[in-house]
């Protein structure tokens, strides 16, 4: 197996545990906070950037393959673990979540009403959000929305 082959599979590998624990850190802190119903791999699959996870993927492989430094080698990778691992403490989870998702002061259209207030998480067929007017959640659909 060729060394550019090897560092590209271990840096996507490498890069998925991070990204695992990420968007991990996310549902637990973010998601179930605001009891959004949504599944884990839905939010993994729907918010997942492409050009950053090939980006990470390749970095991280040629550090972990092709440098000769151990110790650099470990201080990259042991700090971008811990940045990973670092969602899974609620505040830290809820804020990246927040960050990601939340839009406040927004107004979404239907038919017949509108509805104004903080948008917890727009996903691929409802939008979740605190309506300032009604004082509780609701969940919308995309396809009643103007």
């Amino acid at each position: 197996m060729s060394k550019f082959f090897q560092a590209f599979l271990t840096g996507m590998l490498f890069t998925f545990i991070l990204d695992f624990f990420i968007f991990l850190g996310i549902k637990q802190n973010y998601i179930d906070f605001y009891e959004i119903d949504l599944y884990y791999n839905i939010l993994f699959a729907d918010n997942q950037n492409i050009y950053l996870y090939l980006a990470l993927t390749l970095i991280t492989g040629f550090i972990i393959i092709y440098t000769t430094s151990n110790k650099f080698t470990l201080l990259i990778t042991g700090t971008l673990l811990t940045l990973a691992f670092s969602t899974l403490i609620p505040p830290i989870g809820h804020s990246l979540g927040a960050k990601l998702f939340m839009k406040e002061n927004a107004t979404l259209y239907t038919k017949k009403y509108s509805y104004t207030g903080t948008i917890y998480y727009s996903g691929r067929e409802k939008v979740v959000m605190y309506d300032n007017a009604l004082q509780k959640k609701i969940t919308l659909n995309k396809k009643e929305l103007k």
